[in-house]
C-alpha cells in the first residue's frame, strides 16, 4: 500500500484553493498531515497565502467563529507577517453580514497583527459602515481620519458621496479643494443619486462633465444607470439613442442588464412589436437572454398584456435555452392571475412549483393569500395561512385584516380565533399588528376575548 504523500507548507495553499467544502478547507488546514505526531514532529509552518486563503473562504461563508480562531492563530505566528488586503477582506465580511462592531475591532487590531494600516484598511471600515447604515460612526471615522492619521483619497471621497446624498455635491467640491481627482465611479455615483432624485436631465450634464472637463469616458455602467432612469421616466427614444451610443463604443460591454430594462419599457410603453428586435439585436451582438430578461419578458405579459399563455411559453423557452425559471418567475404569473381574479389557476401555478423544483418563497405565499382573500375564497385562504405559517412566514397586515374580516363575516367564530392563536404561538402578532388587524374587525367582547387569549399566550 502507497504512503499517502505528505502535504508540504509550499503545497498547501495549491490544495486549499481547489477546496470549495469550507469545512473540508478548515480540517485541511488544521492537520494537514494527519499521521501521529511525536515529541519529535517539526511544527507545521504554515505560509500567509495558507492563512490568507482559508480566512477567506471561511468568511465568504460566513462562519465567523472558526475564522476568528484562525485569526488568533495567526496573530501568535510571529514568523508569518500578513499583508493589509487580508483585514479589508475581513472588515467586508462583516460589514456585509452586518456586524460594525467586529469591523471596527478587526480595523483596531491590525497593528497587533504586526501589519501597518493605511487608508485601504480605513476604507474598508468606512465601507462596513456604510453597509450597516450606521451613519454616526462614518462621521465618527472621518473626524479622526481629519486628526491626521490618514489622508483620505478618491475611494474614501465615494464612500462618503453614497452615505450622505444630500452633501454630493458639497462632497465633490471638497474633493477638487483638496486636490484629489475625481474618478469614474466618482461620477457614476453621483450620476446614481441625480437618477434616483428623478433629476435625470442633471444626469446628463455631470455625464457631459466627465467628457469635457474632466476628459473621462463613461463606464457601463453610468450608461446603464441612465438608461434604467429614462425607461422609469418613460423616455424611451431617448434610452434606445443611448443603448446605441453604448453599441458605438467597443470598449463597452452591452450586458443582459440593460437589454431586460429595456424589454420592460418596451411593454410598459406599449410598444411589444420591438421587443422581437431588442431579443434578435441580442441574439447578434452574442448576448444570451439571462434570467432577468426572461422574467422581463414575463412580467410583461402578465401585466401590461394580460396574455398569460405568452407568460407560459417564455417559461418553456428559458427551459429550452438551458436558463432555469427562477421564484420571481413563477411569484409574477402568479400575482398576474390573482390581480385578474383567476384564484385556481394562480393556486394550481403554486402548487405546481415544488414539482418544477422551484421552491416558494414568502412573496409567494402572500401574494396567492392576498389573492384569495380578495377573490373572497377564505376556505382556501384558511389552508394557505396554516401553511404559511408552518413555514415561518406571516401575511401582510392589510391582507390579514381582509382574512379577519372574511371568515368573522362569514360568522366563523372558531376560526378568528384559531387564526389569532396561531400568530401568537408563532411570535409573530406583535400588539400594533393584532390593533390594526382585529380592531375594526370585531365586537368589544370578542376583541376582550382574544386580548386575553394574547395575553395568556404571550406570559406562557
Amino acid at each position: 500500500m502507497a504512503k499517502p504523500t505528505k502535504i508540504s507548507p509550499f503545497h498547501l495553499p495549491s490544495i486549499l484553493r481547489l477546496e470549495k467544502n469550507p469545512l473540508l478547507a478548515l480540517d485541511l488546514f488544521r492537520n494537514p498531515n494527519p499521521s501521529p505526531s511525536t515529541s519529535n514532529t517539526p511544527r507545521f509552518r504554515y505560509s500567509a497565502r495558507s492563512y490568507d486563503l482559508i480566512i477567506t473562504k471561511l468568511g465568504k461563508a460566513r462562519m465567523f467563529p472558526e475564522m476568528e480562531e484562525v485569526l488568533s492563530q495567526l496573530l501568535l505566528d510571529t514568523r508569518v507577517s500578513p499583508r493589509e488586503p487580508l483585514f479589508c477582506h475581513v472588515i467586508s465580511f462583516y460589514g456585509r453580514a452586518r456586524m460594525a462592531d467586529r469591523a471596527h475591532r478587526t480595523f483596531d487590531q491590525i497593528p497587533s497583527f504586526r501589519c501597518p494600516r493605511t487608508i485601504k484598511s480605513f476604507n474598508s471600515l468606512l465601507d462596513a459602515f456604510l453597509q450597516c447604515r450606521n451613519l454616526e460612526a462614518i462621521r465618527s471615522l472621518i473626524r479622526d481620519a481629519d486628526a491626521g492619521e490618514f489622508n483620505p483619497d478618491a475611494c474614501t471621497c465615494n464612500i462618503l458621496i453614497r452615505a450622505f446624498p444630500d452633501s454630493a455635491w458639497f462632497l465633490f467640491d471638497e474633493m477638487r479643494k483638496r486636490g484629489i481627482p475625481p474618478t469614474v465611479t466618482t461620477f457614476g455615483t453621483l450620476i446614481a443619486i441625480l437618477c434616483d432624485k428623478s433629476k435625470v436631465h442633471d444626469a446628463f450634464r455631470v455625464k457631459e462633465m466627465m467628457l469635457n472637463s474632466f476628459n473621462m469616458k463613461p463606464n457601463a455602467h453610468v450608461y446603464t444607470t441612465l438608461i434604467k432612469a429614462l425607461c422609469n421616466k418613460n423616455e424611451l427614444d431617448l434610452a434606445l439613442k443611448l443603448k446605441e451610443e453604448m453599441l458605438s463604443d467597443k470598449e463597452l460591454g452591452l450586458d443582459s442588464a440593460v437589454y431586460s430594462t429595456l424589454i420592460r419599457a418596451m411593454f410598459r410603453a406599449g410598444r411589444k412589436g420591438e421587443v422581437v428586435d431588442i431579443l434578435e439585436e441580442m441574439k447578434k451582438n452574442g448576448v444570451k437572454p439571462d434570467t432577468v430578461a426572461y422574467n422581463a419578458m414575463i412580467a410583461g405579459f402578465c401585466t401590461d398584456e394580460k396574455d398569460f399563455d405568452a407568460a407560459f411559453e417564455v417559461l418553456n423557452e428559458m427551459e429550452k435555452n438551458g436558463r432555469k425559471p427562477d421564484v420571481v418567475s413563477y411569484n409574477t404569473i402568479i400575482a398576474g392571475f390573482c390581480k385578474e381574479g383567476r384564484w385556481r389557476e394562480a393556486y394550481d401555478l403554486f402548487d405546481d412549483m415544488p414539482r418544477r423544483e422551484c421552491r416558494r418563497d414568502v412573496v409567494s405565499y402572500r401574494t396567492l393569500f392576498e389573492g384569495l382573500c380578495n377573490a373572497r375564497e377564505f376556505k382556501e385562504a384558511v389552508l394557505v395561512f396554516d401553511e404559511m405559517l408552518f413555514k415561518g412566514y406571516v401575511p401582510r397586515v392589510e391582507s390579514l385584516k381582509k382574512f379577519l374580516e372574511g371568515i368573522n363575516g362569514e360568522g366563523d367564530k372558531v376560526s378568528v380565533e384559531s387564526a389569532l392563536r396561531r400568530l401568537v404561538e408563532a411570535n409573530a402578532l406583535e400588539l400594533s399588528v393584532w390593533e390594526k388587524a382585529v380592531g375594526d374587525v370585531l365586537k368589544d367582547s370578542q376583541q376582550v376575548k382574544i386580548a386575553e387569549l394574547v395575553d395568556s399566550l404571550s406570559l406562557d
